[in-house]
């Protein structure tokens, strides 16, 4: 059983900088396909980056692509680097992972086993 926690989450002015952790207890992240998603209010939850864990080859919506980077920093922890902070980015950024190691499918919400509760992100304009 993997338990998934983020952190990182807060208050940021527009064009600003946030970086979100997600860290794995249970047991390590290293071979599992992580994802960050994505939901404001109102809104379904969306997809915003995965990593696997097969090759650690990356994954972006478009609307994120060129400003968000995920990285898998160490056997437990990937985090999210959010550069260019625009008006549509705040919501509630959660975590997700799966023994999955491949990117099958990898941005499908339903794909996913772990999830963590989330943290919010606020962009101030």
């Amino acid at each position: 059983q993997v338990q998934v926690v983020e952190s990182g989450g807060g208050l940021v002015q527009a064009g600003g900088s946030l970086r979100l952790s997600c860290a794995a207890s249970g047991r390590t992240f290293s071979t599992y396909t992580v994802a960050w998603f994505r939901q404001a209010p109102g809104k379904e939850r969306e997809f915003v980056a995965a990593i696997t864990g097969s090759s650690g080859r990356t994954y972006y919506a478009e609307s994120v692509k060129g400003r968000f980077t995920i990285s898998r920093v160490n056997a437990e922890t990937v985090d999210l680097q959010m550069n260019s902070l625009e008006p549509g980015d705040p919501a509630v950024y959660y975590c997700a992972a799966r023994a999955n190691s491949t990117s099958t499918f990898a941005s499908l919400r339903y794909t996913y086993n772990y999830w963590g509760r989330g943290t919010q992100v606020t962009v101030s304009s």
